[in-house]
């Protein structure tokens, strides 16, 4: 592999349930877009029966995000519709998400939607979401956690770093916002196409604070030290590293509302809600209670190898297959956990919640 730059979407989350083990950040960070979901679903509006209400659930990876959310809208939905309405839950990732696992959970996990609800049925495309997953006016209510952080390619490399916010590099930070900006557009476009008319979509992702902050500062630091010390060991080549970039962005308040700024539309799609919250982190409060710095950093450095090593690792020489991957990322994790472990500190975690209408 020569550049990251043709990438035309990031890797795979860790595989075999690894995603779903270790992103309790993750599950902690959507609960406050929960009521927001529910909301969402006491007021879309529905088809005449017998026609199914589909919920499409965009960017899943293993599922262990949505479980909780779509229990509560679907409870919420059975409410309106009753306990024998068909509901249709479509999940939806990039085509090398393990969807194995995902429906392992469905069908074992005690808090599956499926579990008591004979009328509600699961499947899955494997579709990047900056595209056209499902049919026109197909969805009712369309729910995205932890998702559209994710570029749908990497712009540039980054000289300095691996995630774009803590860069200086002012030509780096200009191809991110462009490539932010363009795949946001693609998002609401194709999710203003599948949507209902007064179908619903809530989003929740990653943000930044009114000052412009992004977070995660001190899992990020250790990131790019460790990944330092590997090129210095000789494990990866300078070229390598260089090559090593994250493509997340979190957008502020006003680039997420960007696209309905000159008319208060976009793809037929309206902001009914939209704010900015500092998400909760569930590692730090385990801390405090029982201070165990060796847990603290090892439960980060594994989010961190569940969520973006293995994008980190296409950069050797060989991607995905190069004999150093595996090498590369437990030493990755090993030098993190360290790191962190050596100074625990509280994570800043900026998260937006939107609720998107289909006039």
């Amino acid at each position: 592999m020569t550049s990251t730059t043709t990438s035309a979407a990031p890797a795979p989350m860790e595989a075999h349930g690894a995603y779903n083990r270790n992103t309790g950040v993750h599950a902690a960070g959507s609960s406050p877009a929960i009521p927001l979901f529910e909301e969402a679903a006491r007021r879309v509006a529905l088809a005449d029966a017998p026609e199914p209400v589909t919920i499409a659930d965009y960017g899943a990876s293993e599922g262990h995000t949505s479980l909780q959310p779509l229990s509560a809208a679907i409870r919420a939905l059975r409410e309106r519709i009753g306990a024998d309405r068909a509901v249709s839950v479509v999940h939806t990732d990039l085509p090398s998400d393990d969807f194995g696992v995902l429906f392992e959970m469905l069908e074992n996990n005690p808090a599956s939607y499926l579990r008591g609800d004979p009328a509600c049925f699961a499947s899955a495309v494997g579709r990047s979401f900056y595209r056209q997953i499902l049919p026109a006016s197909s969805v009712t209510l369309g729910w995205s956690s932890w998702a559209v952080q994710w570029l749908s390619r990497t712009p540039c490399p980054i000289p300095d770093q691996v995630q774009i916010a803590y860069s200086r590099d002012p030509a780096a930070h200009a191809a991110f916002a462009r490539q932010a900006a363009a795949d946001w557009a693609s998002f609401l476009t194709y999710r203003g196409a599948e949507l209902r008319p007064g179908g619903r979509l809530v989003v929740l992702t990653m943000a930044l604070t009114d000052e412009g902050e992004f977070g995660y500062r001190p899992v990020l630091k250790a990131m790019y030290v460790s990944l330092l010390a590997l090129v210095s060991a000789g494990l990866v080549r300078p070229e390598e590293a260089r090559r090593m970039a994250i493509p997340t962005v979190a957008r502020s308040r006003e680039q997420f509302l960007a696209p309905f700024a000159a008319t208060g539309a976009f793809a037929g799609l309206s902001v009914e809600h939209a704010e900015v919250f500092r998400g909760e982190d569930p590692i730090w409060t385990d801390f405090q209670r029982d201070g165990d710095t060796i847990s603290y950093g090892a439960r980060w450095a594994a989010f961190s190898r569940a969520t973006v090593l293995p994008t980190l690792a296409l950069a050797l020489e060989d991607g995905a297959g190069d004999p150093r991957r595996d090498d590369f990322i437990a030493r990755m994790e090993e030098g993190m956990a360290a790191r962190l472990a050596a100074r625990p500190e509280p994570m800043l975690i900026p998260l937006a919640a939107l609720m998107l209408a289909k006039g």
